[in-house]
């Protein structure tokens, strides 16, 4: 069995991290202009490429629909057997290729030019077909490859890579794209979670009524009147009253815990007082546009099984109980 060469491993690191080190060359008017034309596009931003470049070019692409640029492939050879109904006029179109001079890349320009397109070009080869035809040219200049043989695309694909998130980075940062806004573009998995709000969560559903009470009812009117409410699947019966003014805003809770307690130590007399002395004023409650993980941590913190949500005006729109978080934390 041949020897495993660490060395020589860790001299392919070394040279490609020195290879997208001098890609910083590359930060200059030309991707400044490539920059505004992708922040400024009506269409989608569309990556195309032959090879290792093409699958460079999917990565660059899935970053930039992620951080707030809709974006997708297409496939050079795939374009000209159809696809090319991909591309829509006032799109840019960014094409990867290191040499520039790839007969299907060529073959597709030809057509693409046909529609009131933008073309980007991300090239080792400044004077190649592709850089002299291109509107904006990202000229990364030569690029030794790192593999023994100095063929397979290595360096020249990794700086590819790194000159697409710089660009792509760089428009989010235009964009003003905050911590929300990337969270509507991954609700799912464990990046989701810490990102989504309660909103967006599945703990609170707008659309789900409340059981709530007067602070001027007793606490016996309080529970009947909750007793006395039609029949709906989708009401939220809680452990608690959920206490608000005329105007729907919160003013406090009274639990299934605060009842037992009430009842113990005043008797009956507890039943007949006004939820306005019976309630917790100012209860723990969170904003709708909090992240739903602060809500998991505060009922946590708290030792809390409900906690209400509020909206900009402090008004009641909805209920997490810790059934929701349970359901929650199954699914991390």
């Amino acid at each position: 069995m041949p020897e495993v060469d660490l060395e020589y491993a860790r001299e392919v690191i070394r040279n490609e991290a020195a290879t997208v080190g001098a890609m910083e060359k590359i930060i200059a008017a030309p991707l400044e202009r490539a920059a505004q034309l992708i922040y400024e596009c009506k269409g989608a931003v569309v990556l195309t490429g032959i090879g290792k470049a093409g699958i460079i070019a999917q990565k660059i692409s899935a970053t930039l629909a992620s951080t707030g640029t809709p974006s997708h492939f297409l496939h050079p050879t795939e374009a000209l057997h159809g696809d090319l109904g991909r591309v829509r006029e006032g799109d840019v179109v960014m094409i990867l290729s290191y040499g520039g001079e790839t007969e299907e890349i060529l073959r597709m320009i030809n057509h693409i030019r046909n529609w009131s397109v933008t073309l980007i070009a991300l090239t080792g080869k400044g004077q190649s077909t592709l850089a002299q035809r291109a509107d904006v040219t990202l000229d990364m200049g030569p690029v030794d490859e790192v593999c023994p043989l100095g063929l397979a695309p290595s360096a020249s694909t990794t700086a590819m890579l790194a000159v697409g998130d710089a660009l792509a980075l760089t428009v989010m940062k235009m964009r003003d794209f905050k911590a929300e806004d990337y969270a509507t573009f991954h609700p799912g998995g464990s990046l989701g979670r810490q990102l989504v709000t309660v909103e967006q969560s599945m703990m609170f559903d707008a659309s789900q009524p409340i059981l709530t009470a007067r602070e001027d009812m007793t606490v016996r009117q309080a529970l009947a009147h909750l007793e006395q409410q039609p029949h709906d699947t989708r009401l939220r019966r809680p452990g608690c009253v959920l206490v608000v003014d005329e105007s729907g805003r919160l003013r406090g809770i009274i639990t299934d815990g605060d009842l037992r307690r009430g009842v113990a130590a005043h008797g009956a007399a507890f039943i007949e007082m006004p939820l306005c002395d019976a309630m917790h004023r100012d209860p723990k409650h969170i904003h709708a546009q909090s992240l739903a993980s602060e809500a998991v941590a505060m009922m946590r913190r708290n030792r809390i099984d409900e906690l209400p949500v509020v909206d900009d005006e402090h008004r009641l729109v909805g209920l997490i109980d810790v059934q929701d978080v349970l359901v929650l934390e199954v699914l991390k």
